[in-house]
Formats: C-alpha cells, structure tokens, sequence
C-alpha cells in the first residue's frame, strides 16, 4: 500500500486556480489551501489575445516557491486559439499566443502549456479544408517545438488537448490524434492531455465498466507510450456523444464515480497529475478531495 507522499508522486492532484492578486499570493495561496499538489493557471487574459508580460521577481519567486513544494504546474492557453482556423489574423494570434505562453510557462517553471485542437471552420465539411488546417498547425507549431528542442530537457511541454467534438473539430476523439501527431512529427515535446468530459463527450465509453481503461489503452496504442501528461478530470453534465463540453464535479455528472478509479489505477497514468476543472474545484473540500480519496482508493 502506497503511503500518502507516494500516492501524491504517482498522481498529483490539484485543480485549476486564478492567479488574481498574483502568481504568489493569489495563485500559489489559494492552490496551498486547497491542498492542491499540482494545478494549473492562465497567463493572461484566458478570453483575449493580449500577451501578457511577467514581472522576472514574481517570477522567482513562484518557482522556487513551488520546487520547494515539488508541486507541478500547468498553463492552459486561451481559449480563443484555434491554429485551424481559416482566417488568417486568428491563425497568427493563435500562433502567438502558444509561443508566447510556451515562454512564459519557462519562466515560472511549468512543466507544460495546455493547448486545444481547434476546428477547421469550414462552411462545408470538405476534405480539403481539414487536410488545410492540419498544414497549419503543422506550420505553426513545429517552429516553436524546434525552439523547445533547443531549450533542452527542462522545456516546457505542448499539451494537446482534443475537444469535445462539438464543431468541425480537428481532434476529439483519440482516434483523432493519430493525424495530428502526424501533422507534428510526433515531436517528443509534444503531450497529451486528456479532458475526461471531452474524450465522454466525444464518444468514449467511460461510463461503461472497463471502458475507461479501454479508452486508456487506445490512447498508448494511438499515440504511444509517455505522451500522456496530463489529466483533465471533469465529470459531464452530458450524456456519452452528445458533443457538449460541460463540465460537472466528480460523482455528480454522467461519468460517475468508477471510469475515475479506473483511471488512476491504469499504468498510462503513472506519474500523471489529475487536475480538476469542476464546479466547486476551488472550494475547500471539494473536487480536490474528492480526487484524492479515489486515488486513495484505487491504489490501494
């Protein structure tokens, strides 16, 4: 039986906090009260295209403070970023802002930068717009993992995080990252970071018993070994394919409680934060806990 600092090095849990008064005293305080042993922030403006500048003391600051607690931290990306998209301002903006957000998740000392897939907004669902957009993610994204090559084995990694399905999306389904890992070469900066509502919503048969290990080893058969780096653990306020991204907390949504035993006790999450985006993540007792009681329980 694994002990408690064994059970937080085998998956860290945490959730997703708000930098607010700063990455220290807003950020940091509020993962430290939540007992969060990994967890995420947004470097700027999640909704707008602005990029954000650090401050290089707060900076240090936060990266000691977290290598002295071995806690692990995450930057999502904005949500506006779709490297897909066949309007060419939003396709340069995007671009931007993943390299922007790769450098400032060196300087805080991430270990990787959430970025989703995006959709091809095509008026018509046409081969070749799809077969387009994957061009550019390829033309925008190898040059900035070339930069990551350069900076050695302390770089941050790119995180893919498929959608929903809701859309034209490029990748939701696991099935779907077997393309875009093609796209970029299968980088070895690149990751995976699986939203659990996503991945439901998009068809995968988490609610049935064995079927999120099932989709687990898909995932190491689809993109392979290690590229899992990242959990999104969210329950779903929507039924199995029903293409929605709404997230509910743990226990309470159409997943349930068991698909996330399943997870943690899987060899592909070996090492692998779990980081909550629910209702109630941020809360004191909350999905956090919850999370970690499971791990508890599925480790046993």
């Amino acid at each position: 039986m694994l002990d408690p600092a064994q059970l937080a090095a085998r998956n860290p849990v945490g959730t997703h906090v708000t930098v607010g008064k700063g990455l220290v005293s807003g950020a940091l305080a509020s993962a430290d009260e939540l007992g969060c042993e990994a967890f995420q922030v947004f470097c700027g403006n999640p909704r707008g295209w602005a990029l954000s500048a650090g401050k290089p003391a707060e900076d240090a600051a936060f990266r000691a403070a977290t290598a002295e607690r071995g806690t692990r931290v995450f930057v999502h990306a904005p949500y506006l970023v779709n490297l897909g998209s066949p309007t060419p301002l939003t396709y340069e903006r995007s671009v931007a802002s993943v390299a922007h957000n790769l450098r400032r998740a060196a300087e805080i000392g991430a270990e990787g930068v959430v970025v989703h897939t995006g959709s091809y907004v095509a008026a018509d669902d046409t081969s070749e717009r799809y077969d387009a957009a994957l061009r550019q993610v390829r033309e925008g994204l190898l040059p900035l993992l070339e930069t990551l090559d350069a900076a050695g084995e302390d770089a941050p990694w790119l995180l893919l995080e498929p959608t929903a399905g809701q859309g034209r999306s490029l990748c939701a389904g696991v099935d779907d990252l077997a393309a875009y890992l093609d796209a970029l070469d299968h980088h070895p900066r690149v990751g995976i970071c699986l939203d659990t509502c996503h991945v439901f919503a998009a068809g995968a048969p988490l609610d049935e018993p064995g079927g999120a290990a099932a989709t687990l080893d898909h995932l190491v058969e689809v993109a392979g070994p290690g590229r899992l780096r990242l959990v999104h653990a969210n329950d779903s306020m929507d039924v199995r394919g029903a293409f929605k991204d709404r997230h509910q907390s743990i226990g309470n949504g159409h997943i349930g409680i068991e698909p996330f035993l399943e997870l943690f006790a899987h060899p592909a999450t070996e090492g692998v934060p779990f980081v909550a985006e629910t209702p109630g993540s941020r809360e004191v007792g909350g999905d956090v806990q919850v999370l970690q009681e499971l791990r508890a329980k599925a480790l046993a």
